[in-house]
């Protein structure tokens, strides 16, 4: 009898760890979620819990042993880019060379098996900054955030250690949401404020800039795309994207639409002091490359994603209930 593939996630307690964990699961792998011993944040059912750091050369490299995985997805690090501006030095530590200490634990597990195990590295559309134009595999990294420097520096670090022989591929993920969104990100600040006013709470929606667009996605969709990644022959860069890009205004017209609402100027204040210090003001991902070789494509349009959320955080006021699938 064949054993299950094995998988290790780290930050598997996240938006996207949770998706993949669950889309790995359903495929008969046996899935080691790392998770950060100070967030208590859920694993979905039937992951391996190893409690560990990713700043921790020696956590990682025992999650590895333990877990003796086929396949490693890196999704841990600080996710936040306002965030990234508070603590620079720690998004440094885990974003960046966090993923050094995995090449390095995975390349060292690989050498004593003989076989190597595939490495994804979730990169981000922070590493190209200011780019004009829809972003390619191939676009220059200009990043001008810590969070996109950290994860540009991640980016370059896999492929240089794809250069000398390590299995390791890089997602460049562009904005994806999803009910399991942290209320500290504006989309789900925005659904989550949204869903108050339906049901009748004397809440406002303060918000920075309404002009930022990014291309948003649905992240049940991009962790598909991972899984497909790691399972591709040859390791290599590959954006994951929409294609289309929607300004913040847009997201907010959408959420109040869903609830009946067409004019909402009246419920949304602006607080400059919300704005982040330097923000791309267009993010839009060519990901024909991904399409074209690997056959992925998104399955929710912009308006299902914001539509899905809204009912979610409905159910969530209504019932108490937890977030869904």
């Amino acid at each position: 009898m064949t054993a299950p593939p094995r998988a290790l996630i780290t930050g598997a307690n996240g938006q996207d760890g949770w998706y993949l964990s669950r889309l790995l699961l359903a495929d008969g792998y046996q899935v080691f979620g790392l998770v950060h011993q100070s967030d208590r944040a859920p694993v979905a059912d039937g992951v391996v819990v190893i409690d560990g750091d990713l700043a921790r050369s020696a956590d990682v490299r025992a999650a590895v042993d333990y877990a003796q995985p086929d396949e490693v997805y890196n999704l841990a690090g600080i996710s936040s880019v306002a965030l990234s501006w508070q603590e620079p030095v720690l998004t440094a530590e885990v974003t960046g060379i966090g993923l050094l200490r995995v090449i390095t634990a995975v390349s060292a597990l690989s050498e004593s098996r003989g076989t190597q195990s595939r490495i994804v590295q979730a990169s981000s559309a922070e590493i190209f900054g200011e780019a004009v134009g829809a972003q390619s595999e191939d676009s220059p990294m200009t990043p001008v955030t810590p969070y996109g420097a950290a994860k540009a520096f991640a980016h370059d670090l896999a492929r240089v250690y794809r250069g000398a022989g390590v299995s390791i591929s890089t997602a460049i993920l562009y904005s994806h949401e999803s009910p399991r969104r942290p209320e500290t990100f504006v989309t789900r600040k925005i659904t989550r404020t949204v869903a108050r006013i339906a049901r009748g709470e004397s809440v406002r929606l303060r918000l920075g800039n309404l002009e930022t667009r990014r291309d948003w996605g649905f992240a049940g969709d991009y962790v598909r795309a991972l899984q497909l990644i790691a399972r591709y022959p040859v390791a290599d860069d590959f954006i994951v994207a929409s294609g289309e890009s929607h300004t913040v205004a847009d997201f907010v017209t959408t959420a109040f639409r869903r609830i009946g609402v067409t004019d909402w100027s009246a419920l949304v204040d602006i607080d400059p002091r919300l704005q982040r210090p330097v923000d791309p003001p267009d993010q839009r991902g060519d990901s024909s490359k991904i399409r074209k070789q690997l056959g992925w494509r998104p399955s929710k349009s912009f308006e299902e994603l914001v539509n899905e959320m809204v009912d979610a955080d409905l159910r969530l006021i209504d019932s108490a209930s937890p977030l869904p699938g």
